[in-house]
């Protein structure tokens, strides 16, 4: 089953709802990034709240997640869009701890209990929208919820699942969101807590193979109207053209340095894990025309 998400209503439109699949993205960047368990745990989380995210969007828009914490994995950055293009990154994906009283892997260790979740939305304005919230468990399904409250003043419940096969591969990813609509039934509200108090763990929903939409009405107890439905992709945009242009950012002297301590230059991407080499002749030719571009 491909991975995709659904954006919809329930209860007479007074509830807004996203459900996503996203084992084969979690799966693809734990892969470029030999991610070990828990890691690859706490980035299908965050990629999946991105990829639902991405989804609130419209056109070119697009966003960018921070979650910076106390654990060892330091931090984790994920970029999605309204295309379903998602892709993100772990200053340390090398993180496995042992597992929680739960039973279960320990994404709060990992990601830690202490620190921040920044969201940056570029809507095509002259500033992006800029709102932050500090931890509250490094779940991150409570964290996004406590994200939607405080920034976006949006009652909301953020589920988050990712399942993961003794081979370190991902078995199984995905979550929901579930928001609240202005002057929703206060019976409508007390039946979705209750209901999302004896729900099933998501990521069992997923491994068990229902759809998102399934998933939704597994959680919701009635069919929710689907509004959209689109594919979740991983997608990285980085080119040798991109890293020529990063390079010429840096300066004549710096690009000089480069070329004299190391005769090359290497970069890579911290999204795709993809490497860049520029070697002697080519490092050389990118500095003649930045010095022609000067005047030199």
């Amino acid at each position: 089953m491909k991975d995709y998400l659904v954006r919809g209503t329930a209860f007479d439109k007074q509830v807004r709802v996203f459900a996503a699949r996203t084992t084969q993205l979690a799966e693809e960047i734990r892969r470029r990034h030999n991610m070990l368990p828990t890691a690859a745990a706490a980035m299908g989380r965050a990629v999946t709240a991105g990829a639902m995210m991405g989804s609130m969007l419209k056109g070119n828009e697009s966003l960018t997640i921070q979650i910076r914490g106390n654990g060892p994995m330091k931090h984790i950055i994920v970029d999605a869009n309204a295309k379903g293009e998602v892709k993100g990154y772990a200053a340390n994906p090398y993180v496995h701890l042992p597992k929680n009283k739960q039973g279960k892997l320990d994404v709060a260790g990992a990601v830690g209990r202490q620190g921040t979740l920044t969201v940056i939305k570029d809507l095509g304005m002259k500033e992006p929208y800029h709102g932050s919230v500090p931890l509250v468990s490094g779940e991150l399904g409570d964290d996004f919820t406590y994200y939607f409250a405080v920034s976006e003043q949006t009652r909301s419940a953020v589920g988050l699942g990712v399942l993961v096969n003794p081979d370190h591969s991902v078995k199984a990813s995905g979550g929901f969101i579930i928001q609240l609509l202005p002057d929703v039934a206060d019976p409508i509200i007390t039946l979705l807590e209750e209901r999302l108090k004896e729900m099933r763990p998501i990521s069992t929903l997923i491994e068990q193979g229902l759809t998102p939409e399934e998933m939704l009405e597994d959680i919701l107890g009635q069919k929710p109207h689907i509004l959209e439905t689109k594919a979740i992709t991983f997608s990285c945009h980085c080119s040798k053209e991109k890293v020529e242009g990063a390079l010429i950012s840096l300066g004549v002297e710096e690009v000089e340095k480069l070329l004299e301590e190391q005769g090359q230059a290497e970069v890579t991407c911290h999204f795709c894990n993809e490497q860049y080499i520029l070697e002697r002749d080519e490092l050389e030719n990118l500095l003649q025309n930045m010095k022609k571009e000067q005047g030199e």
